[in-house]
């Protein structure tokens, strides 16, 4: 959303869940609301209007609250990005099936990239400036986390006796929702997101349905 990683050294530090947080709980809150200022004004109005004058007056407190909070726009950005990131990490962690556990790992990875397309939806530009500003931003720690919770996923869902290189395929599955490659299916090339998420099904549909095949 700005400078990008001469905000950020060495680009956006994104979360994985369980990290400790050392805030107040008065600055806590403050965060809170802010933030869900700034969520509402990117749903409704988009990124580019997500801007430090607009987040106070909807949150109803003063400019220099929101830089003080958050320093620039890109802070803003990242925090906006971070905040997200913590709630998905929950939703699959430890949330209901089928994203969360207790349901078949096919049906988790299903729901898990149904998840991350809404996610992108909402939040893509967000996405896409990071991964610009930053590159490594892409494959920092929640990409490492969405990783490792494909990889287990994709091995408990292989048939017995099938060698596959299930990092590999999260890494395969994973490049299927970068920012940019949504950003060109929905706005270039016009896809929905029904279609995007069929897309997706296909490809999760042939790597189960081939382990298959080549088990018998």
């Amino acid at each position: 959303m700005g400078r990008g990683d001469q905000d950020c050294p060495g680009g956006p530090q994104l979360p994985v869940l369980g990290q400790p947080t050392r805030e107040r709980a008065d600055a806590a809150r403050n965060r809170r609301v802010l933030l869900t200022a700034a969520r509402a004004i990117m749903t409704e109005c988009g990124v580019a209007d997500v801007t430090m004058d607009r987040v106070a007056a909807r949150a109803g407190v003063g400019v220099g609250t929101v830089y003080r909070r958050f320093g620039d726009r890109s802070g803003l950005g990242y925090a906006l990005l971070d905040d997200a990131e913590r709630r998905f990490q929950a939703s699959f962690l430890s949330g209901p099936p089928p994203l969360g556990p207790g349901a078949p790992p096919a049906d988790r990875i299903r729901a898990f990239l149904h998840a991350y397309v809404d996610r992108l939806e909402s939040q893509a530009d967000l996405h896409a400036i990071a991964e610009f500003h930053a590159p490594t931003a892409r494959y920092s720690a929640p990409y490492q986390v969405h990783r490792a919770h494909l990889e287990g996923l994709l091995t408990q869902a292989r048939p017995i006796g099938r060698t596959t290189d299930e990092s590999y395929l999260a890494d395969v599955l994973l490049a299927a929702l970068g920012a940019g490659l949504f950003t060109h299916q929905r706005r270039d090339r016009h896809f929905g997101t029904d279609r995007i998420k069929n897309g997706l099904d296909r490809l999760l549909d042939d790597l189960i349905q081939a382990d298959a095949g080549n088990c018998r």
